[in-house]
């Protein structure tokens, strides 16, 4: 369940030099501050909760499975949503986590 999506892959592959460019762009901000590992995937996962980003949502608790985070943590970060987003885009958010957590 690692595999990228095939669009994503496929974008990489025939544009080496956007590729390039998004590694870096993604090791710099990562590098640009003090939050750890854990909550920067954590961060990644509320931000794409909120942005309603299925795929995103997909990305970042496949990372925060590998990282160990806890199917709780995971859940929590959704559940933190529902005063900002409603309770219909959070139950969403939601069935995107399980897509990932019921292969785990």
């Amino acid at each position: 369940m690692n595999e990228l999506p095939k669009q994503f892959q496929k974008l990489m592959e025939e544009y080496p030099t956007i590729k390039s460019a998004y590694e870096n762009l993604g090791t710099a901000v990562h590098e640009a501050g003090p939050l750890d590992n854990k909550t920067r995937v954590l961060v990644k996962l509320a931000v794409s909760v909120g942005a309603r980003l299925e795929g995103a949502v997909h990305s970042q608790v496949r990372k925060a499975v590998n990282l160990g985070i806890s199917k709780e943590e995971i859940y929590q970060v959704a559940l933190l949503a529902i005063p900002t987003i409603g309770l219909p885009s959070t139950t969403a958010a939601l069935s995107w986590i399980d897509d990932i957590l019921e292969n785990y």
